[in-house]
C-alpha cells in the first residue's frame, strides 16, 4: 500500500502554487502565462520560479504576468517589463549580454586555467632529471668519515 502510494506521488508533476483565482480563461494565455512563470525567480525563495512558490510576492508577479499577456503584449515584452521593474535577477536562466560575460564566461575561465596547470604538471614531472647514481662504497667510507668528524 505505503509503495503504491510513493509511486503515485512520484507521477504526480511539480505542485505549482498557482491558484485557481489566478487561471486564465483562454487555455493559450494560460500556457503563455505558466511558460512565463517558470522562468521567473521568486525574490522572496530565490531558487523557486514564481510558478513553484507560495509567498506573495510570487502571487503578485504571477498576476502581473497574466495581466500583461491578457493585454496583449509578447512573451518577451512582459519578461522585459518585469525585468526592468526587478532587475536581471528575477530572471532564472540570466540573459548573454555584455553585463553578464563574467557570469557565463567564468566557468570557461576557470576550465581552462586548470586543464593548463594540470598539462604544464604532467610536462614538469616528465623533465626531471633523472635521480643520481648511488654511491659507490669509497665515496660511502669519505662521506662517513667526515660526517663522523
Amino acid at each position: 500500500m505505503l509503495v503504491a502510494l510513493m509511486l503515485g506521488l512520484m507521477t504526480i508533476g511539480p505542485a505549482l502554487a498557482v491558484n485557481p483565482d489566478e487561471v486564465l480563461s483562454d487555455p493559450a494565455l494560460e500556457a503563455r502565462a505558466r511558460a512565463l512563470s517558470g522562468q521567473l525567480r521568486c525574490m522572496v525563495c530565490q531558487n523557486q520560479s514564481i510558478d513553484d512558490s507560495n509567498a506573495e510576492l510570487a502571487k503578485d508577479l504571477r498576476l502581473i504576468v497574466r495581466e500583461r499577456l491578457a493585454r496583449g503584449d509578447t512573451d518577451t515584452a512582459v519578461i522585459d517589463y518585469v525585468v526592468s521593474r526587478y532587475g536581471e535577477f528575477v530572471l532564472l536562466k540570466p540573459r548573454f549580454e555584455a553585463k553578464t560575460l563574467i557570469l557565463w564566461g567564468t566557468p570557461v575561465v576557470l576550465l581552462l586555467a586548470g586543464g593548463t596547470a594540470m598539462l604544464l604538471a604532467v610536462r614538469r614531472r616528465r623533465e626531471r632529471p633523472p635521480a643520481p647514481d648511488p654511491l659507490s662504497a669509497e665515496e660511502e667510507g669519505r662521506l662517513r668519515a667526515v660526517l663522523d668528524d
